[in-house]
């Protein structure tokens, strides 16, 4: 299910998501925020499934809202910290600075990033540290990468089973429209599913 769209002069933004089986409470949960130097995206995939997932998940969004100032590695750090006690997540962080046309890009779990570079025709997609933020002491491996106007991006947490990302994203359907075929292309899963898809805009 379409759930956000956000449309500035630099960034095209689409959020869908929907939870296991109908559920209450997702599992999953984002935040994005646009300002006039960058962009930051979280997405949180709690553990399991229901409102103990979600506890974690959530508190992980609020941590970023708060914080979305900081640079990557350190919001990661925030919001790990913010998992103790609780049931933990996976947790994907990304930040777009448009003055120097860069990702900047962390992940501990099995939330999948594809970018798309349309000039060269370049799928990216940065490896993913294994596990999940749950407080415990945890390295992050942060990567950047630059990107051309028109690139186009996904994250998506594991409910969505995305077959050929690179034939998505080189798309040039409106941004809506390419949303709802990656949902007609997925099978339907028993899971919390989340995806952010994105496009950079030429100015």
């Amino acid at each position: 299910m379409i759930k956000d769209i956000l449309k500035e002069k630099r960034i095209e933004i689409l959020a869908s998501q929907s939870s296991k089986n109908g559920m209450v409470y997702c599992g999953d949960d984002y935040f994005f925020l646009h300002t006039e130097e960058y962009f930051v995206c979280v997405l949180a995939d709690g553990l399991g499934s229901g409102k103990y997932a979600y506890e974690s998940s959530h508190a992980v969004i609020e941590e970023v809202k708060s914080n979305h100032e900081l640079d990557v590695e350190s919001l990661m750090a925030v919001c790990n910290q913010v998992l103790i006690d609780k049931r933990g997540a996976a947790v994907s962080i990304l930040k777009i600075f448009y003055e120097k046309n860069e990702f900047v890009y962390s992940s501990v779990g099995n939330i999948r990033f594809f970018l798309y570079n349309p000039k060269v025709d370049k799928l990216v997609y940065p490896l993913p540290v294994t596990g999940y933020l749950s407080g415990r002491k945890q390295k992050y491996r942060t990567e950047r990468y630059k990107y051309e106007p028109n690139a186009k991006f996904i994250l998506h947490s594991d409910g969505l089973e995305l077959k050929g990302a690179k034939s998505f994203l080189k798309r040039q359907a409106p941004i809506d429209l390419n949303a709802k075929a990656i949902l007609e292309s997925s099978p339907a899963t028993a899971d919390d599913t989340t995806f952010i898809l994105g496009s950079l805009l030429s100015l």
